[in-house]
């Protein structure tokens, strides 16, 4: 495959080499020097790439898609921290009859995860001692807090909890509208991404731990999804290229 690299930061790089190990090419490199581009200029840039990746800045994810989808590219979308653009971003693929897959998180161990903690919360919430919890870490240059990855197990866990609670229970207002898991967030050093999730009764306490190694598998996530994404169009989040690999198997 042509691929585009759009941010060119420890993750671009990294992808980049895993890139040519599997024998694609990396045609075009997007750069903090093209920040000042617009949409159609960059479309501009990307005409004849098979799919682009995307690790930059939450703040260019929508110039991005609309460069993207006026190109009749594919996008693969790394960042995070633009949850509050998901109507808009939704609108402008389908509107332009694009191809847009993302994913709060790349790694395949963090998405097997998820549905790990899925089936914890849907368990833990049947008993109403138990109260459910977020921790997450990652390096000190990570600037969206709490991460992308832990705003989705929240999700995750929370919808569980509101299913699944009966009062009284020192979280019964969890079933509450607007009442969410809480989630804690640590900043600091290089650490590469640690999450967990805890459920904690008047006896004992459970944690699940997800920890990365590496960014490694953060880039081995996203190769595997651009190569996915090719010749689909459509909105797509990440668990649907794990549905499709885990019906295979």
């Amino acid at each position: 495959m042509k691929i585009a690299l759009i941010g060119y930061g420890a993750m671009g790089k990294l992808i980049e080499r895993q890139a040519k190990e599997k024998g694609h090419e990396i045609a075009v490199v997007v750069s903090d020097a093209d920040a000042g581009l617009s949409a159609t200029e960059l479309g501009e840039k990307l005409k004849g790439i098979d799919v682009a990746i995307d690790f930059s800045a939450a703040e260019a994810v929508s110039r991005n898609v609309g460069a993207c989808v006026a190109a009749g590219v594919p996008l693969v979308e790394g960042t995070t921290g633009w949850n509050d653009s998901m109507a808009e971003i939704e609108r402008i693929v389908s509107d332009g009859n694009g191809s847009f897959v993302f994913g709060a998180n790349f790694s395949i161990g963090v998405n097997l995860f998820y549905r790990i903690a899925d089936l914890a919360a849907e368990l833990f919430a049947k008993f109403p001692e138990y109260e459910a919890f977020i921790e997450e870490q990652h390096h000190s240059r990570k600037k969206d807090a709490p991460s992308g990855t832990a705003l989705k197990l929240q999700d995750i866990v929370t919808e569980q909890m509101k299913k699944g609670r009966t009062p009284p229970s020192p979280q019964a207002a969890i079933a509450d509208e607007g009442v969410r898991v809480p989630v804690s967030s640590t900043r600091a050093g290089n650490i590469p991404g640690t999450h967990r999730v805890g459920f904690d009764g008047p006896a004992d306490q459970v944690f699940l731990e997800h920890l990365a190694r590496s960014r490694e598998g953060f880039a081995a996530g996203a190769l595997l999804t651009a190569e996915w994404i090719v010749g689909k169009k459509g909105f797509y989040e990440f668990a649907d290229v794990m549905d499709e690999v885990l019906s295979k198997t």
